[in-house]
């Protein structure tokens, strides 16, 4: 018990520093990219804290079943090259004693990884849309030229302002014409600002004013006043803004049949279910051969992660096209890396295995 409590320790520590690392990596491109967005004029320099927080929480999940694995590889790695899996071994206690204490640090990283991967990132991702939406909201208010005529590409509808709030979020002395077929339309008003509607529309609204309508041709026309007139601009099938199934929430997507909503929630299952797995299998890939060099188990570990990462985007990609089912494509890709467990243990526990015997 005293030498799993130390090994538990030596877990906390390696992972806080592989986290660490990993996290700061991660920020470090993150913030790179944004601010070349700002730089470019895609999103204000304001926006980028709240979009670089965001973008951590849709990355956490990752880093942290990278780091439960790397953490365990480099620990159990550590204790083959100082002898000390010799004093484990000759205590009695084979490879496989070592679930016990590994599956014991992992389970509250499991846990952590699971409410981030079904609540957390699903928000994050949510809201930096949203978030990006109101700021190219904003940005098409201050983009407004005051003292020029704007058409729209329609040629339906003519804007001119005369001047823009210094925030930017409210122009002054809007008018606006508009052509329909049976009539034309002129609407004047004091102020006005734009608004995403709640089905994705976007609308300006002018507030006090007058608005004047008539067909073409005819001399009588209506004068209607207002204290609150709204235009619309572009729907959302223009704007290009769907709910798509990554934005959705877990619970929504459990009530949703469609392919790509069912390969979205495997997507959030694999999460947790691989960092099992991958914990589990850094037990025998810690195994380190002198003769072989230090990084040799290294490599193999890499290559394991990335295998199994990208069986598990093809999977995913397979349920979205229908061409295999939900259920097959959650449970295929980690059991078959668990019946690889058995193996890989039996190939570093047994004394002449098959694999030493073909050499």
């Amino acid at each position: 018990m005293i030498f799993e409590r130390a090994v538990r320790r030596e877990f906390t520590h390696s992972a806080a520093g592989v986290f660490t690392a990993l996290f700061a990596i991660m920020m470090t491109t993150q913030l790179i990219r944004l601010l070349n967005e700002a730089v470019q004029g895609s999103i204000e320099p304001d926006a980028v804290a709240a979009l670089l927080g965001f973008a951590a929480l849709n990355y956490l999940p990752h880093l942290l079943a990278l780091a439960l694995f790397i953490a365990i590889l480099l620990t159990l790695s550590r204790g083959y090259r100082d002898s000390e899996m010799v004093v484990w071994f000759s205590s009695g206690l084979s490879l496989t004693a070592w679930i016990r204490p590994v599956m014991t640090f992992a389970a509250p990283l499991v846990a952590t990884i699971a409410v981030l991967a079904f609540f957390l990132s699903p928000w994050a991702l949510s809201e930096s849309a949203a978030f990006r939406s109101k700021l190219s909201t904003r940005k098409d208010a201050g983009q407004v030229s005051p003292g020029a005529f704007q058409e729209s590409s329609n040629g339906e509808r003519v804007i001119f302002v005369e001047g823009i709030a210094d925030d930017t979020s409210h122009v002054r002395n809007v008018f606006v014409s508009e052509t329909r077929s049976d009539r034309l339309g002129v609407t004047m008003a004091a102020t006005g600002h734009q608004e995403i509607a709640a089905n994705g529309d976007r609308f300006i609204i002018l507030q006090n004013g007058r608005r004047y309508e008539f067909a073409p041709g005819a001399a009588e026309f209506r004068i209607l006043e207002y204290a609150r007139y709204a235009v619309r601009l572009e729907t959302k099938e223009a704007r290009g803004i769907e709910r798509t199934p990554r934005h959705l929430p877990t619970l929504e997507l459990l009530s949703l049949e469609s392919p790509h909503h069912r390969a979205e929630l495997l997507y959030r299952l694999s999460l947790p279910m691989s960092a099992v797995v991958l914990a589990l299998l850094s037990i025998p890939l810690s195994f380190v051969n002198p003769r072989a060099g230090r990084s040799a188990n290294m490599l193999l570990a890499i290559m394991a992660y990335l295998i199994y990462n990208n069986l598990v985007t093809i999977s995913q990609g397979w349920v979205a096209n229908g061409k295999i089912s939900f259920v097959v494509g959650v449970i295929g890709v980690h059991l078959l890396m668990l019946c690889l467990l058995p193996i890989m243990f039996y190939h570093r526990i047994a004394v002449s295995s098959f694999l030493r015997l073909s050499r």
